[in-house]
């Protein structure tokens, strides 16, 4: 998909550079870190919730068995 070589990666990682800054280049990577880490968080929680029992209903009881 792709085909980016090491000059390529090079050439991008000198227009960053240029961008943004060398002093800040290490921020930008802990906010996308951290992000990261709170959209995982986020979908971990709904994944509970979803395969979470459902709390709200009682238990249903077997009514006993008439004898005729």
């Amino acid at each position: 998909m792709f085909n980016i070589g090491p000059q390529e990666m090079f050439i991008l990682f000198l227009i960053i550079i240029l961008l943004f800054g060398a002093k800040r280049i290490p921020e930008i990577g802990r906010s996308i870190g951290r992000g990261i880490q709170e959209f995982k968080k986020g979908m971990r929680d709904v994944e509970a919730e979803i395969n979470a029992p459902d709390k709200t209903e009682a238990p249903k009881l077997e009514e006993p068995k008439k004898q005729a």
